[in-house]
């Protein structure tokens, strides 16, 4: 049994138009160029896919203008042409009227030149403007609430520290005082060492580290021989 026949109709499915599309291309340019080689004859043919692609067939030697132009000639039409410094022209004065609208509307929202604003206009900037200076405001207000959500939580960590340091001292308070204590006492006791010191003398370079030393006669004094006299009598 032979296949039965195809509705042609757009094949809904993108996938299986795709495939479709490419399986019959090839098999177009292949029969155009087995049709140009057998018969002798010029073909051109231009192809656009969905998706704007160009694929296109031309017989050798020719090239696609010159089929194209041999087709204007036969069939006596003309494909337009467009100047191009009047599209330049075109396109330069709709850039100019885009230009001057948009330097009559940024003075409008600066408040330069209202005489020439009709009312309508005046009160559509307005709503605009009011719009605008709402949502500067809600930014605004929502930056300040984020810096004093910051402050507030530099608040509560320096609370935190300062009790932590509170309890540390409180803690510690007695090992502190013994420490104030000992460094205030130690001075005394050397300033009273000292004056024992300087009340007796000593011999030498060196100052005596205890107070035994300082009885200690050096080798170099000898002590005085005392003679004894007899006194004159006088009858």
């Amino acid at each position: 049994m032979g296949r039965g026949k195809i509705a042609i109709r757009r094949i809904e499915n993108q996938t299986s138009r795709q495939v479709t599309f490419s399986k019959r291309r090839a098999g177009l340019l292949k029969k155009t160029h087995e049709l140009s080689v057998l018969c002798d004859v010029q073909i051109g043919l231009i192809i656009f896919s969905s998706t704007g692609k160009m694929c296109e067939y031309c017989t050798e030697p020719w090239r696609m203008d010159q089929i194209i132009e041999r087709y204007q000639k036969v069939t006596g039409t003309r494909i337009p042409e467009h100047d191009s410094r009047e599209q330049i022209y075109n396109d330069l004065t709709r850039m100019r009227k885009e230009t001057s609208r948009l330097q009559r509307s940024m003075r409008g929202y600066t408040g330069e030149d209202l005489s020439s604003i009709p009312y309508e206009d005046l009160d559509q900037l307005e709503q605009q403007l009011e719009h605008s200076v709402n949502k500067v405001r809600s930014r605004k207000n929502q930056l300040l609430q984020q810096q004093l959500d910051n402050l507030r939580r530099k608040e509560q960590m320096l609370e935190e520290e300062n009790s932590k340091m509170y309890h540390w001292i409180k803690e510690n308070r007695a090992a502190l005082e013994y420490q104030q204590v000992a460094i205030e006492v130690k001075p005394v006791e050397h300033h009273h060492q000292q004056q024992m010191l300087d009340q007796f003398p000593f011999f030498g370079e060196e100052e005596p580290n205890s107070v035994l030393q300082l009885s200690t006669i050096p080798p170099q004094l000898h002590p005085y021989g005392l003679q004894l006299t007899q006194p004159h009598l006088q009858d």
